[in-house]
C-alpha cells in the first residue's frame, strides 16, 4: 500500500515538472525577443523590413503546412518608441505595399545610446496587426574616413539602392574609380530630400540619389579632377568627365560628376577668427535729435476718391433703375386707354357675326331669329365684354 502511494506521488511530481516545462516552452515560442543591432557613429545603417518574414507571422500554421503561400499587401509604420516619429537621423521609406520597407540613416555623435523602435505591420487584405521592436545601439566610430566623397546617380531611386546587393555594385565602381578596397557608405539620400523635383510617373524618369562613401586612403588622380578648374568649366559648357574616371560596370549606376563633391577631412579645419576686443565704451555720437514730427497732409482728395465718388455713382445707378421701374413700362392708364377702342371691336364682330347667322337661317328675311343654340356663346362673350 505505501509503495503503490509512493508510486502515485513520484507519477505526480514528474506529470508537473512536464506541465511546468511545456508552459515555459510555450512561453517562449510565443514570446518574441527584441531584435537588436549595433549602429556605429559616421556610418550608414541600413534595416530592410522583409515582408515574407512577417508573412508567416499572420497566416496559421496549418495553412502554411498545406502549401498555400500568400502575398498579401502590408504596410509598415515605425516610431521611436513613446515618441510619434523616428529619431532625427533614421528614416523610413516604402515604396509600394508589395515591396519590402528599409530603415537608413546615419547616426552623428550626439545621437550615441539606445533606440528602441516600434514596428507595425498591418496586413491589408485581412487587417491583421504585428508588433516588433527593434533596438538599435548607437556607439562610437569605429573606422576613420577623413577622406569622403559624393557622388550623384542619376538614374536611381532610393528603395533601389538600399539593398545590400545594389550598395556591393556601387561600391565595386567606385573601388576602381578610387584604386582602394577600403572603401565604406556614409550617407545615402535622395534628391527629392535635397530640394529635387518628383519626377513624372514615366518610364525613364528617375529620382536620382546621393551616396556618399568614405575612406582613410587618398583620393586617386581622375577623382581630384572634380576641383580642377578645367572639370569646373566643362560642366559650366554641359560637358561630361572622360576617360577612366567615367567607367561604370551597371549603365544605371553611372556616376553624375559634374554634381558629384570631394570633402578632405584630413586636414585640420582652421579655427575662426576671434572677435576684436575694444574698449567696451562706445563712442560719442552727440545728443539725441529725435525727429520732427511729419508735416501735415489734407485728406480731402482721399474723402472724395473713397466715399464720395462710389455715393456718387451709386445715386445715378438708383436714379436709372428707377427711371426704368417708373416711367418705361405700361400703367395703368395706358392699358385703360386702350381698353374702350378693344372693347369696341369686340362688339362690333360680335354684331356681325349675329347677323350673318340671322341671314343663314331665314334668308333674305332679317327679321327671323337664328335658332337660340347658335347664337348662345356670342351672347355670352357680349355679355362677358360689357361686364368688364
Amino acid at each position: 500500500m505505501l509503495l503503490s502511494i509512493k508510486t502515485s506521488n513520484k507519477m505526480a511530481d514528474k506529470g508537473n515538472w512536464a506541465l511546468a516545462i511545456t508552459v515555459c516552452i510555450a512561453g517562449f515560442l510565443v514570446v518574441r525577443a527584441d531584435i537588436i543591432t549595433d549602429a556605429p557613429v559616421g556610418q550608414l545603417f541600413v534595416y530592410e523590413l522583409h515582408r515574407e518574414v512577417f508573412q508567416s507571422e499572420f497566416e496559421p500554421f496549418h495553412k502554411v503546412f498545406h502549401g498555400h503561400v500568400y502575398n498579401d499587401p502590408m504596410v509598415f509604420k515605425c516610431n521611436k518608441e513613446r515618441f510619434p516619429d523616428l529619431p532625427q537621423w533614421l528614416r523610413f521609406t516604402q515604396r509600394d505595399l508589395y515591396e519590402n520597407g528599409f530603415l537608413y540613416g546615419t547616426p552623428l555623435p550626439q545621437d550615441k545610446g539606445r533606440n528602441i523602435i516600434e514596428i507595425f505591420v498591418i496586413n491589408k487584405r485581412s487587417y491583421d496587426t504585428f508588433r516588433e521592436r527593434l533596438v538599435i545601439n548607437v556607439g562610437p566610430a569605429v573606422k576613420r574616413m577623413p577622406y569622403q566623397a559624393e557622388f550623384f546617380i542619376e538614374r536611381r531611386e532610393i528603395e533601389k539602392v538600399l539593398p545590400a546587393a545594389v550598395q556591393k555594385e556601387i561600391q565595386l565602381d567606385i573601388q576602381h574609380l578610387w584604386g582602394t578596397e577600403r572603401l565604406d557608405f556614409v550617407n545615402i539620400t535622395s534628391a527629392l530630400d535635397r530640394g529635387g523635383r518628383v519626377p513624372l510617373p514615366l518610364p525613364g524618369y528617375f529620382e536620382g540619389v546621393y551616396v556618399k562613401l568614405g575612406s582613410d586612403r587618398p583620393f586617386s588622380k581622375c577623382m581630384l579632377r572634380l576641383d580642377t578648374p578645367e572639370h569646373q568649366r566643362e560642366c559650366e559648357a554641359g560637358g561630361k568627365l572622360t576617360g577612366d574616371c567615367s567607367t561604370c560596370t551597371n549603365p544605371i549606376n553611372c556616376i553624375t560628376w559634374c554634381k558629384s563633391v570631394l570633402f578632405d577631412l584630413s586636414k585640420p579645419v582652421p579655427p575662426a577668427p576671434l572677435p576684436t576686443v575694444g574698449s567696451g565704451v562706445l563712442a560719442w555720437g552727440g545728443e539725441f535729435s529725435p525727429p520732427e514730427s511729419p508735416p501735415e497732409r489734407d485728406f480731402f482728395p482721399d474723402y472724395i476718391v473713397t466715399v464720395i465718388v462710389p455715393f456718387a455713382l451709386a445715386l445715378i445707378l438708383c436714379l436709372i433703375l428707377a427711371y426704368i421701374m417708373c416711367c418705361r413700362r405700361e400703367g395703368v392708364l395706358k392699358r385703360n386707354a386702350k381698353t374702350p377702342d378693344l372693347q369696341l371691336y369686340h362688339h362690333h364682330t360680335i354684331q356681325d357675326n349675329a347677323n350673318e347667322l340671322r341671314r343663314m337661317a331665314g334668308g333674305d328675311r332679317l327679321t327671323v331669329d337664328p335658332p337660340r343654340q347658335c347664337l348662345q356663346p356670342l351672347l355670352m362673350a357680349e355679355q362677358a365684354m360689357a361686364e368688364r
